[in-house]
């Protein structure tokens, strides 16, 4: 039997296919919200602080900052008096919108399968409505290198050699098309480490390796990794000469490309001063653009780091010391000992759970010898000038992107509150989880 529209049903099924391809009417638009913080100390981090200056916003974009700015008619004023204005801080290793609950593995999307995924973009996976995110702007942290597999505290999962692409975002929006900075700014390499000691967990018990095949293993892997980047190069080669026929496309090898050109800095996970000086070495013969992160023993390097230009994501400095002999405070006096060096570093959370403590890791290292302007900007300026941001933020100056945070003291201190949040020049909620639960517990009944 042949089924049959009738003539009215059809006219009205056409009608709504033409629906569904037609284009989506065009809505008037809002105009643009333009703000006026007055009155407020303002320190750009690109010359001398304001002690009484405005910054105005306008169109998502720092419209200018200075003692003496004309306030546009129709602009959202806001009294600044007593308050100080910063740029938002800059937390540039975490797993944020990849992990929500490290024992849920449902709920965590950072690191894939296998030990070579350089396609893979942190970007795609983050998920918007993370709770981290609220909580972790609420400390006047406006941006965030999502970076998969890159451990901590929170990390659960395969670590690989190549993890993929980390990703750059402002902490507010629907979509990553909103939030989105950079889609990828850094290729993410887990250097191999030579292991004597493994855990054993059906024994429950450490396990001893003899130097010889731990040595053979390592060699094993950088040999393995040495011809990834060789056959990038070549491919790299084949892109540029001849048509699409003339070689047929390989995903990962496609997203090897702008690292072998020099176009993507290599994000190298190293902690020892071994494995630090053996990732340098094989960066410096493929030609590779290297980014250190981790950086437990950086101090033990930092001539050479400082020689090859080489900048330091550093760990959070509260952490205890690797080994058994190590100062209590080596995490904490090592930011000033590079700085002494004129090594260029960055002070990240390399998790979710702690990111909020970002600014006092900073104030902890500036506590232990460091400057109090490098410490500040060991959170803002500098991760933006090591990932090649700073033409967008890390500074009060007019075109950048207006990440800015409103507060009634200085920023790296735990007892300072975030008065206004500005990301991507909207005004933001400092609304949390742990805010709610802390009032809801705080207007519980008495007993």
């Amino acid at each position: 039997m042949k089924y049959q529209i009738a003539p009215k049903k059809f006219f009205y099924f056409l009608y709504f296919l033409c629906l569904l391809y037609l284009p989506a009417p065009v809505h008037a638009q809002h105009p643009p919200s333009v703000y006026a913080i007055t009155h407020a100390k303002i320190t750009t981090l690109a010359g001398a602080t304001i002690d009484d200056g405005t910054l105005l916003i306008k169109d998502g974009k720092i419209a200018a900052v200075g003692a003496n700015v004309e306030v546009p008619a129709g602009a959202q004023v806001i009294d600044g008096k007593g308050l100080q204005i910063y740029p938002g801080l800059f937390d540039s290793v975490t797993q944020m919108g990849l992990s929500e609950i490290g024992a849920v593995s449902s709920t965590v999307d950072s690191s894939e399968t296998g030990s070579y995924n350089p396609d893979v973009v942190a970007a795609t996976a983050v998920f918007p409505s993370s709770e981290h995110i609220p909580v972790t702007r609420a400390s006047g942290i406006t941006e965030v290198l999502a970076v998969p597999g890159s451990g901590g505290f929170d990390f659960s999962g395969n670590r690989g050699v190549i993890d993929g692409q980390a990703s750059a975002f402002s902490l507010a929006g629907w979509s990553m098309d909103e939030m989105q900075i950079k889609r990828s700014v850094a290729m993410v390499l887990n250097w191999p480490e030579i292991e004597t000691r493994t855990f054993d967990f059906a024994t429950f018990s450490r396990k001893e390796k003899p130097f010889a095949d731990a040595k053979q293993d390592y060699d094993k892997q950088v040999n393995q990794l040495t011809d990834w980047i060789d056959r990038a190069r070549h491919y790299a080669q084949a892109i540029g000469h001849g048509g699409p026929s003339d070689f047929e496309r390989d995903v990962k090898l496609d997203a090897l490309a702008p690292v072998v050109r020099g176009q993507l800095p290599l994000l190298v996970f190293a902690d020892k001063a071994r494995d630090i000086r053996n990732a340098i070495e094989f960066c410096e013969k493929q030609k590779l653009k290297m980014i250190l992160a981790g950086g437990s023993e950086a101090y033990k390097v930092k001539d050479l780091l400082r020689s090859k230009d080489i900048p330091v994501i550093l760990r959070p400095t509260l952490y205890l010391p690797d080994e058994e002999d190590d100062p209590y405070d080596r995490a904490l006096s090592q930011p000033a000992e590079l700085s002494k060096s004129g090594v260029k570093f960055a002070i990240a959370s390399f998790d979710n759970s702690f990111a909020r403590r970002l600014g006092q890791n900073a104030a902890n290292a500036i506590a232990h010898g460091l400057s109090y302007e490098e410490g500040l900007k060991a959170v803002t300026l500098y991760p933006a000038q090591i990932f090649g941001l700073a033409d967008q933020i890390g500074t009060l100056e007019a075109g950048k992107i207006a990440n800015v945070i409103v507060t009634n003291g200085d920023p790296l201190e735990l007892t300072t509150d975030l008065k206004y949040l500005f990301i991507k020049g909207q005004l933001t909620s400092t609304d949390n989880r742990h805010k709610r639960l802390y009032e809801k517990y705080l207007n519980r009944p008495k007993p």
